[in-house]
């Protein structure tokens, strides 16, 4: 009974029952929202946010916070963009996704030195690359949108793995950019949860000086986390360029919000030594679901910053708060 009491008071599964709530709410005053065709539309737009979500699931899991995912996503993606079509290099799919990642754990490096090597603090040093990249790119790569995307990117894009008419008579679909999303899950869900890698995460953001005094070497699985976490946000951005059918410079930067509370309402935790694939997919897909049903609702956006904002929040104060209950509960049961 009190494991079936804990699973219920998990920040995982309050988060699941606050979808599960919200989304009868919605089907109440538009019965259509209960349908497979918006499980799929909801699907495919919280693609790049739950790529993205991943890669910070890992750094917040490891006692650090990242906010230049998103600058290095778009930087990846318009730099690999500019790159094959400037050089007329006649590039498969998968190359687009392989140049994209490559830059990102590139561009991650300089996050890792700074952070694993330096040991400066990850906030402030991932609001500096965040200028740094979004300006870097800015200035040297380019600042026009590119159009002329490749017809083999045309032709992945248009690709779908489902295609169904929704109660409106609209079509809805799963691009084939859903295999990225999944890829990237099982390698991190694997890594994560069977790798000595991933054990030495939780360890250094349960304690970072339990981690030393045990042997692991801190600077190097940070430098590797943010390597890691850079070549995901590539991946999210050439995600973003597949879907979007055009590389602009000026997209992604400003969702941070929304994928940190992703993140953090699927059971990460800012002070680190938790997080987990699943939570993170399914903070992405809430998130998701809030935003368009908002958006549908004609709830003006910065509503939606408003209630991200308050959901931030509760998945910051919840784990706490369960935890302290259990702590007291765990005092007074105790014999005097």
């Amino acid at each position: 009974m009190s494991r079936l009491v804990a699973l219920i008071a998990s920040p995982r599964s309050v988060v699941f029952l606050t979808a599960v709530v919200f989304a009868l709410v919605i089907g109440a005053l538009n019965p259509n929202f209960l349908s497979v065709a918006t499980l799929i539309d909801l699907l495919r737009n919280s693609l790049v946010t739950g790529i993205f979500a991943l890669g910070v699931m890992m750094v917040l899991a490891s006692g650090g916070i990242d906010v230049s995912f998103t600058a290095v996503g778009v930087f990846a993606m318009y730099a690999t963009v500019s790159l094959v079509l400037g050089l007329d290099l006649p590039m498969p799919v998968v190359g687009f996704f392989v140049i994209a990642a490559l830059i990102g754990a590139g561009l991650g490096i300089l996050n890792g030195l700074l952070i694993g090597v330096l040991g400066l603090p990850t906030l402030i040093v991932t609001l500096g690359t965040l200028s740094f990249f979004r300006g870097a790119l800015l200035t040297f790569v380019g600042t026009t949108y590119i159009s002329n995307v490749p017809r083999n990117v045309i032709a992945f894009a248009r690709t779908n793995i489902v295609r169904i008419e929704n109660a409106v008579g609209q079509l809805v679909s799963l691009p084939l950019a859903f295999v990225v999303l999944a890829g990237v899950a099982v390698v991190v869900a694997l890594m994560m949860n069977v790798t000595q890698f991933g054990r030495k995460i939780y360890a250094i953001g349960g304690s970072e000086e339990g981690a030393r005094r045990i042997g692991i070497d801190v600077g190097w699985v940070k430098l590797r986390i943010y390597v890691i976490a850079g070549g995901i946000a590539g991946l999210a951005g050439m995600t973003h360029f597949t879907l979007s059918r055009m590389a602009n410079p000026f997209d992604l930067v400003g969702s941070e919000l929304d994928v940190i509370a992703a993140v953090v309402l699927g059971g990460a935790r800012i002070t680190g030594g938790h997080g987990s694939v699943s939570g993170a997919l399914l903070g992405a897909l809430v998130i998701t679901m809030i935003n368009t049903s908002l958006l549908s609702a004609g709830v003006p956006s910065y509503w939606q910053k408003v209630v991200v904002g308050v959901l931030i929040l509760v998945g910051t104060g919840l784990p706490i708060a369960i935890e302290r209950f259990r702590s007291q509960r765990a005092r007074l049961a105790r014999p005097a």
